[in-house]
């Protein structure tokens, strides 16, 4: 089961990725004002997965990658796959998975460690 994680950028925004079982990073949204945007953007993908498009490109490097869409709006960009393969393996596991994944959040700036 994939899992998104909500961290904070270097300039005080905020992202959220989705991860994979196995913990590879398969998209990361757009910076966001405000962690409440990531909350509300992970449960839209959550509660609404079938309406989401992909956009399949190939960037400079010969690589290939998607933008996940609704309606016009970019909602997120995965990462870089080598074959066209992995990349509709990234689109499956999105579709497959994230209605029921996790969220974690990281934004904390203390973590507690307990035994």
């Amino acid at each position: 089961m994939g899992t998104f994680v909500i961290s904070k950028r270097f300039d005080d925004r905020y992202k959220f990725v989705f991860t994979s079982r196995k913990g590879k990073t398969i998209f990361t949204s757009p910076s966001l004002e405000l962690k409440m945007d990531c909350e509300d953007s992970i449960e839209a993908i959550k509660a609404n997965i079938e309406k989401y498009t992909y956009v399949k490109s190939r960037a400079a490097n010969s690589k290939y990658f998607f933008k996940m869409m609704l309606d016009d709006a970019l909602v997120a960009t995965s990462r870089k796959y080598t074959t066209p393969l992995l990349l509709e393996k990234g689109i499956d596991e999105i579709i497959r998975t994230a209605v029921k994944s996790d969220v974690l959040d990281f934004t904390m700036n203390e973590f507690v460690f307990e035994d």
